[in-house]
């Protein structure tokens, strides 16, 4: 498949030829935002559309806010690497993968233009209205691969996508004092905090062990919901914030 017409109507289209057939669903129902995290969108738009470099993504966002397709929506994009969500552990079967150019963490993470997230909203919007994807499955590339990604980055502004009706998000509480767990921690309270993570969505292995895995996951935690402090350390204000999120979930908020 070389030539096609874009599903969003603001696309224009620069074709990839990496991507199959989506496996064991209908259509997406996870919307993925990454960053290109190189130093040219020009160049992070030519390799993804290079066979060499077997990546890929169905949308491309520029500074200014030009969107690119370059898979069609009805196409597995390879974008999400080995991940998991929910469960589900093929995310490219099952999402919208959307790449947005920014020069990423080692570049010191620049701020994302205004015009370039509005061209984000709005993309989001369409796609999550035509595939009727629920706001809490608009996630980073960090929280279905944490440790292994750390994109969009923590100064990703998920805060005003959630004013426009995209994602999932509560105002994170205040960093204070108070109990914490770290790593090297073990025992109930750091399986119930593992528990959390897990019902929310990330894939975390319950076992009561604060190590790598839990210490990686409340940093991708952080990243996307808590992005004042970035640490790994599971303060109350991560743990509120968290809670908060469950709570507000559409499954829990009729119990």
């Amino acid at each position: 498949m070389s030539e096609f017409t874009a599903d969003y109507a603001g696309a224009s289209v620069v074709p990839s030829p990496n991507h199959g057939e989506r496996e064991g669903v209908d259509g997406p129902d996870i919307i993925i935002l990454h960053y290109t995290g190189m130093n040219s969108a020009d160049g992070a738009l030519a390799w993804l559309a290079n066979p060499e470099s077997q990546v890929s993504s169905h949308y491309f966002v520029y500074e200014d806010g030009r969107v690119v397709q370059m898979v069609p929506e009805s196409r597995r994009a390879w974008h999400a690497g080995k991940s998991l969500w929910d469960g589900a552990v093929d995310i490219n079967s099952r999402s919208v993968g959307i790449e947005i150019a920014n020069l990423g963490h080692p570049a010191g993470l620049p701020e994302f233009p205004e015009v370039q997230i509005k061209a984000v909203i709005e993309l989001c919007r369409d796609c999550g209205a035509r595939w009727s994807i629920a706001p809490e499955r608009v996630l980073g590339h960090s929280d279905i691969a944490p440790i292994r990604k750390i994109d969009p980055g923590e100064k990703f502004p998920w805060d005003i996508l959630s004013q426009n009706g995209i994602g999932h998000w509560v105002t994170p509480a205040p960093i204070g004092g108070g109990r914490f767990f770290q790593r090297g921690d073990s025992g109930q309270p750091v399986e119930a905090l593992q528990s959390m993570l897990s019902l929310y969505g990330y894939g975390i292995e319950i076992d009561g062990v604060y190590g790598e895995q839990t210490e990686g996951t409340v940093a991708a935690f952080q990243r996307h919901f808590r992005p004042a402090l970035v640490d790994g350390i599971a303060d109350v204000s991560t743990i509120d914030t968290l809670h908060r999120l469950i709570l507000s979930l559409p499954k829990f908020r009729s119990v």
